[in-house]
């Protein structure tokens, strides 16, 4: 068995934290405030019975609001500060996280470094492979882990197993919707019920 160490790499919106709602204008968005963290049912109990699986936790997550002017970086970067240290209190200990915040069209006032074509944008597989360097990760015993296609397709293109969490009580969010099933090899409607098949599996 390989020495390097298998990852649970997870995605941060609609995976460890639920979507803003905006009850004035319907608009659904990203947490972008520590104030707006609200964890998703299962997300704790999911990470503990990952990391007591012996999985090294991190997360990867797309945030290109700033390349569309919609929040500043350090909007991004207080938000995840935020949200690692709550998970913290809870017991659970995030080892690294990738963010991307680039896009290809970006918007008006958003920053022009960040309005580009990259490498790390899931569904491409920058991120996860830059986790595994960094934590010395084993790819073929790591997990990708989030909500979406491009988050499978992500870890797919990095050499991982992958899990899709699809919440029943989220339909009309569900990034699925009128798409072709993508193939992730667990699927579970909590993340403690996708730890809970992917400790089945070691």
């Amino acid at each position: 068995m390989s020495g390097l160490a298998p990852l649970a790499i997870l995605d941060r919106d609609g995976t460890l934290i639920d979507l803003v709602r905006d009850e004035e204008t319907g608009a659904i968005v990203t947490a972008f405030h520590p104030a707006q963290l609200r964890l998703l049912p299962g997300a704790v109990e999911g990470l503990r019975a990952l990391a007591g699986a012996g999985f090294v936790l991190a997360m990867a997550t797309n945030q290109p609001g700033p390349a569309k002017g919609q929040i500043s970086r350090l909007a991004v970067a207080r938000t995840n500060a935020a949200l690692l240290a709550l998970l913290d209190a809870q017991g659970v200990s995030i080892a690294a996280v990738e963010v991307c915040e680039h896009h290809p069209q970006g918007g008006p006032g958003g920053d022009p470094a960040l309005v580009r074509t990259c490498d790390c944008r899931k569904p491409r597989p920058g991120m996860l492979r830059s986790l595994l360097a960094r934590l010395g990760g084993d790819a073929a015993r790591s997990w990708a882990i989030g909500d979406s296609p491009a988050d499978v397709e992500a870890g797919r293109a990095a050499g991982l197993r992958t899990a899709l969490l699809v919440p029943t009580s989220r339909c009309e969010l569900c990034p699925l919707r009128g798409r072709p099933d993508p193939g992730a090899d667990v699927l579970g409607p909590t993340l403690l019920e996708i730890a809970t098949a992917i400790a089945g599996q070691m």
